[in-house]
């Protein structure tokens, strides 16, 4: 990355996954080292523009838009991200962007919109007939994207909770 890149963001985005975490706390530290800005972006899944609600636990019944839910969803991810990991000021100065659609496209527009110098995401690393029926957004958004992208695994995936550590 050039020096000129350097004031431009690093676009994350979010499912709230912990693939989700890895891949902002990976570019949290690499835009401290940048010194860049950090755009943390979720997609609210668009289907052919009807309009999507969800039901509110906790609520009688109650039925609520998708994009308030997920922009609640997705501030109340950012509090929590920037409470566990007080420690990365880029955290503290990043901003979130929410906007509806096709993720790999909406993922595209918004690294151009937003300028940014790179994409960091999770990816759940799914293999075999998973993979070619549904194809992942990760691999389409590396192939598709005019600027470098970080694809990021979850450290702990596949480890239950139980599991102990080997001894050492």
């Amino acid at each position: 990355m050039t020096k000129k890149d350097s004031n431009k963001p690093i676009l994350v985005p979010v499912d709230f996954s912990a693939h989700s975490e890895t891949a902002l706390v990976c570019a949290a530290e690499l835009a401290e080292k940048l010194d860049s800005d950090l755009v943390i972006l979720h997609v609210v899944h668009d289907l052919n523009d009807a309009p999507g609600y969800y039901s509110v636990k906790g609520r009688d019944k109650q039925l609520r838009r998708m994009e308030d839910v997920a922009a609640e969803m997705l501030e109340e991810f950012f509090h929590t991200m920037q409470k566990k990991y007080s420690g990365l000021a880029a955290l503290k100065h990043a901003t979130t962007m929410l906007v509806v659609g096709l993720p790999v496209n909406r993922i595209l527009e918004s690294a151009k919109k937003t300028h940014a110098s790179m994409i960091v995401m999770g990816s759940q690393g799914r293999t075999g007939l998973a993979r070619a029926m549904l194809g992942s957004k990760a691999e389409q958004v590396v192939r598709l994207a005019p600027l470098p992208v970080m694809i990021v695994k979850d450290k702990d995936k596949g480890k239950g909770k139980d599991e102990k550590k080997p001894a050492s």
